[in-house]
C-alpha cells in the first residue's frame, strides 16, 4: 500500500483508492522471519503473532522452549531461513558477519516478490543490491529508517528506487526519550556519536551465525 500516496490524496482533495491499494496485501498468513531475536526481534515477534502469521527466526542463541511454542515460531540455523519467508524484518546489530549480509547472493535464494524490513543498520544489507532486486521484481518492497551513511546524500539511490518505504533515521527522538525518561539512551546520544548506530542496536549481543 501507498501510504505516502494516501495521505497525498487527502491533502490534495483526491479520493482515487485504486492506485494507492493496487500493491496492497495482507499479512495474515503470510511467513514471517526475522534476522536476529535478541530484544528486539523477540519483541517484534510477540507484536507479530496476532496477525496471524507464520513465525520464522535464526539466532546464535536459540531461544527457550517455551518461547516457541508460546509463538509459534520455527527455528533457523542461519540466515537460510529467508526462502522460507514473505516478509524478512532485520533486526540485528552490525558487525563483520552482518555486514552486507543481504548482498545479490542471499537476496537470490528469497521467494520472488518477497518484502525486507531494515530498522537495525543500514550497512547491513548492501545498497546496490537492494537496488537491483527491487528494479528486477526479486524483492516487491524494502522499507527501513536506517541508511549508509547517515545523513544519507541527496543522490543516495535508496531515495529513488521503486517500491520502498525509507524514512529518515529518528530512532531515539520521540518526546518521551527527549524528555529524559531513558537516561541512557539519552547519554548514549549526547556523547557526540556520529555513526547513526543506535542504543538499541548495541545493546543487543545477538549475532546471525
Amino acid at each position: 500500500m501507498r501510504v505516502p500516496r494516501l495521505i497525498r490524496e487527502t491533502a490534495y482533495g483526491g479520493w482515487n483508492i485504486a492506485d494507492c491499494v493496487e500493491r496492497s496485501y495482507d499479512l495474515e498468513g503470510m511467513a514471517v522471519g526475522t534476522v536476529a531475536a535478541g530484544r528486539i526481534g523477540l519483541a517484534v515477534l510477540r507484536r507479530l503473532k496476532p496477525f496471524g502469521v507464520k513465525l520464522h527466526y535464526t539466532d546464535r542463541h536459540r531461544l527457550p522452549a517455551e518461547a516457541e511454542r508460546e509463538l509459534g515460531l520455527t527455528f533457523h540455523e542461519s540466515a537460510a531461513m529467508v526462502p522460507h519467508c514473505d516478509v524478512v524484518t532485520i533486526n540485528a546489530p552490525l558487525h563483520p558477519e552482518t555486514e552486507h549480509l543481504f548482498d545479490d547472493k542471499l537476496i537470490a535464494t528469497m521467494k520472488r516478490g518477497a518484502y525486507i524490513v531494515n530498522t537495525a543498520q543500514g550497512k547491513i544489507c548492501d545498497r546496490d543490491a537492494i537496488v537491483r532486486a527491487l528494479e528486477s521484481g526479486q524483492l516487491a518492497g524494502y522499507a527501513g529508517n536506517v541508511w549508509f551513511p547517515q545523513p544519507a546524500p541527496t543522490d543516495h539511490p535508496w531515495r529513488t528506487m521503486p517500491h520502498h518505504g525509507m524514512t529518515p533515521h529518528i530512532s531515539g527522538s520521540s518526546s518521551r526519550l527527549r524528555l529524559g525518561t531513558r537516561p541512557g539512551r539519552v547519554r548514549f546520544w549526547s556523547a557526540g556519536s556520529r555513526t547513526g548506530q543506535s542504543a538499541r542496536s548495541t545493546s543487543s549481543s545477538t549475532a546471525v551465525g
